[in-house]
């Protein structure tokens, strides 16, 4: 009976891990068919600098990390995952058609507010009951799968936003308002779908709670957790919004259905390669994986601060994707490695804050960085990536180095 059990235990926990993926797959097939499109919205439609452009990322992203600290810490004091993150995925789903409306860059920032405040919402909930559902040696498959399923949809939306445009638009190299609103309605199916999937198909895995009840602070993590926080600040400050590649790439020469093209290419890149890099994590270690996936960050950063020809771009952006295949998953199940099941909620939330909060200073020193501000004009194209490549090697230094000063032990590899 306790063999059967245990079974059934696993399959059902397992069931979670597709359930999850599912619910990502088609938030990013609605997600993407805009997200790439809104900062030729802002640019080509509304007429926005790039500096407005990085405000509103930088809001946006950062708010979504405050709200992520709070929900991450609520879950793991209620013990309960799959309703905060239903909740953050509805919030997400219902702001979305107000981009239809959008005449002013203050509508999109109002949108993009709200949209990631149900992304806040999710996020931290969503990847606990991940890490919960799975056993370690199976982490790193788990979240490599998750994102292979989160990018495969991003590509899906991206080639239904493509079509759409050809389709709608005689003139590709500038994107119209009534092509992107056609594109807004339809992202909707897609979205609803998600929150329905999520609710109907996922069980809950209620950790096994502590004594004490879990406080909002930083202060009870382990200190590899801690090192490994810094770390990520020092990157992420350098690591822009992607609208910043998107524009960089039209200013290389490509028209908007060849940036579309482009994104596609990364995503197929990043989907095929998240599930190997996950197992690969399971096998030579998080750490060595996240450091060869920062360096190619760096590379591909330089890269476009030198490139000139749009074909460029687009090679670069494919190595991109493989740079999000190392880390994105396999940073997740870092986090789970060093932290306790009845912490986990709390240390997902703080560590998407790190990344978050930092979004708005890195995305705003892109904008001033590239445009300048005033009489001032700034650095031109290059001077984003150049800071972001410099950040990014930097933050690799450190992650190698933290072992032999203490930081980083063995069993973090």
């Amino acid at each position: 009976m306790i063999e059967q059990d245990t079974v059934k235990q696993k399959t059902q926990s397992l069931r979670n891990v597709w359930v999850v993926t599912i619910t990502s797959f088609l938030t990013d097939i609605s997600s993407e068919m805009i997200i790439n499109l809104l900062p030729l919205f802002l640019f080509n439609v509304i007429g926005v600098r790039t500096s407005v452009i990085g405000l509103i990322e930088g809001v946006a992203e950062t708010t979504a990390s405050l709200v992520k600290v709070f929900s991450g810490w609520y879950s793991d004091r209620i013990g309960s995952r799959k309703g905060l993150a239903i909740l953050g995925y509805g919030i997400s789903t219902i702001a979305k058609p107000f981009l239809y409306f959008a005449t002013s860059w203050g509508w999109v920032l109002g949108v993009r507010f709200a949209d990631r405040v149900g992304k806040g919402v999710r996020t931290a909930p969503r990847d606990a009951l991940i890490a919960d559902s799975i056993s370690e040696d199976k982490r790193g498959f788990a979240f490599g799968l998750h994102r292979a399923g989160d990018t495969a949809g991003a590509m899906i939306g991206l080639i239904i936003a493509l079509l759409i445009l050809v389709s709608t638009q005689e003139q590709t190299s500038l994107l119209s308002r009534e092509t992107f609103q056609i594109i807004v309605l339809l992202s909707l199916i897609p979205a609803v779908l998600a929150v329905l999937t999520l609710a109907i198909g996922a069980r809950e895995v209620r950790p096994k709670k502590s004594s004490a009840p879990p406080r909002l602070t930083i202060s009870g993590l382990d200190k590899r957790f801690r090192f490994f926080l810094i770390t990520i600040v020092i990157f992420t400050l350098g690591n822009s919004s992607d609208a910043f590649l998107i524009l960089r790439a039209q200013d290389a020469g490509l028209s908007v259905t060849a940036v579309m093209g482009m994104m596609i290419t990364f995503n197929l890149v990043f989907a095929l390669a998240s599930g190997p890099a996950g197992i690969l994590s399971d096998k030579m270690g998080r750490r060595v994986l996240l450091v060869l996936g920062w360096l190619i960050y760096g590379l591909v950063y330089l890269g476009f601060a030198l490139v000139k020809i749009g074909w460029h771009a687009w090679a670069l952006m494919a190595v991109y994707g493989l740079y999000h295949a190392m880390t994105d998953g396999v940073a997740k199940a870092f986090v789970a490695d060093l932290i306790p099941a009845d912490r986990r909620g709390t240390a997902y939330g703080v560590y998407n804050a790190a990344v978050g909060v930092m979004a708005l200073p890195a995305s705003l020193l892109a904008g001033l960085l590239w445009q300048g501000v005033g009489s001032w004009s700034g650095f031109g194209p290059s001077g984003p990536f150049i800071f972001g490549a410099s950040l990014a090697l930097i933050a690799s230094l450190m992650l190698l180095g933290g072992e032999r000063f203490g930081l980083m032990s063995k069993s973090s590899q």
